[in-house]
């Protein structure tokens, strides 16, 4: 059995308890070094095999599940964030089912969640935002011609850049070609949930310059919208001018 298990953000107790425990239970432990905490493999037991698949092609790393299906030997493919996001774990499937070999997916805190929580921002906020767009520039690999960031960007929607901060002016071009003001909010959050967490605020018109100050090429997400600045509209949930099943409403209020 090969287990995906989505390694979270970065700190080593923002791992679920179901994905620690596929650790724990683990006899291999094939995991992404480049990205990867690797206080995580503390949670594997004594003699398991710890592989770091950094330097190895896809081929390698299902040469390893193979050689340990065989073996019976429990498996777990340990991924930054949330695998489903830029996990390249779909590949890794394929050829697990064609090679009739069973596996499970682990769910994980990703990396967006972790960069929200570190900049105590709620990304989803009542008329300013209702929709995430997690997406990326296109760089040494292309995007989809309909998912451009100009035509995203048209929408007004919170975004969340990954792979993108070695291309901030760039991106800047482009978010700005989308129709998005010079002094759109935007924060930069590197290693987000990491000790070496490091944060830069701004404005789109800045955001070549507050990539330069951290100093960065990778590993930190570019989030861009109104969800940084100040103004919203205060949740219909709470607002006592509201409503529903359990609570009858008196009046409606904003916050500025």
């Amino acid at each position: 059995m090969i287990v995906f298990v989505g390694a979270g953000p970065g700190a080593a107790d923002l791992i679920t308890v179901r994905g620690q425990q596929a650790i724990a239970r683990a006899d291999v432990v094939l995991y992404a070094g480049s990205l990867v905490n690797p206080e995580l493999l503390q949670y594997a037991k004594d003699g398991c095999r710890v592989r770091n698949t950094a330097d190895m092609t896809l081929e390698e790393v299902f040469s390893e599940m193979k050689d340990a299906e065989a073996a019976g030997l429990l498996t777990v493919r340990l991924h930054t964030g949330d695998p489903s996001l830029y996990g390249a774990i779909r590949e890794q499937m394929d050829l697990l089912d064609e090679a009739g070999i069973g596996y499970e997916v682990v769910p994980g805190v990703s990396a967006f969640s972790g960069a929200a929580a570190a900049l105590k921002a709620e990304l989803t906020l009542p008329g300013v935002s209702q929709t995430v767009i997690l997406t990326r520039t296109a760089g040494r690999t292309d995007v989809p011609a309909a998912e451009s960031v100009p035509s995203l960007a048209a929408h007004g929607a919170t975004m969340v850049f990954y792979l993108s901060t070695g291309l901030a002016e760039k991106l800047q071009g482009e978010l700005l070609a989308g129709g998005l003001a010079a002094d759109t909010p935007v924060a930069i959050v590197y290693k987000a949930t990491w000790p070496e967490e490091r944060i830069a605020r701004g404005t789109l018109g800045e955001l070549p310059q507050l990539q330069a100050s951290l100093g960065v090429q990778n590993t930190a997400l570019i989030l861009v919208g109104g969800f940084l600045g100040s103004a919203y509209e205060r949740s219909k949930l709470y607002d006592p001018g509201f409503s529903h099943g359990f609570r009858k409403g008196t009046d409606e209020g904003t916050f500025q």
